[in-house]
């Protein structure tokens, strides 16, 4: 499942993602990413709420985002995902967002998603 070349998906800033600035609120980066993720996943027949309803849990445990420039209203960007490690208990996604208009780079990412068995967290000490 190691990804060599990125899966993208394109999407539009919508005016109501917008802060006092007239840019792209920073929280709505990490709304992007991980619907970028889901759709990743779910092309490679991993459905995260499956995993759920089945005792899993993917987690995000980390997540470091490194804003480059932001977007504005009326922007379209692309968001390019990848597979940097992978074992079972856990995937280095590697997230890219570019700006389709000038392919400026928007922000790069690196999230460490984890499974968690909800049976053990359940359990207390």
């Amino acid at each position: 499942m190691l990804e060599t070349t990125p899966h993208t998906i394109i999407l539009a800033v919508r005016d109501y993602e917008l802060d006092f600035q007239g840019i792209v609120n920073n929280s709505v980066y990490f709304n992007y990413l991980e619907h970028a993720r889901h759709v990743f996943l779910k092309e490679k027949n991993i459905d995260v709420n499956a995993l759920f309803k089945d005792g899993k849990a993917a987690i995000v445990v980390t997540a470091t985002l490194q804003y480059k420039s932001p977007l504005q209203t009326g922007d379209t960007f692309e968001i390019q995902t990848t597979v940097s490690s992978l074992s079972i208990f856990k995937a280095v996604f590697k997230q890219k967002i570019v700006r389709k208009e000038d392919n400026k780079i928007i922000l790069e990412a690196e999230i460490i998603s984890a499974i968690i068995d909800k049976i053990l967290k359940s359990l207390k000490p």
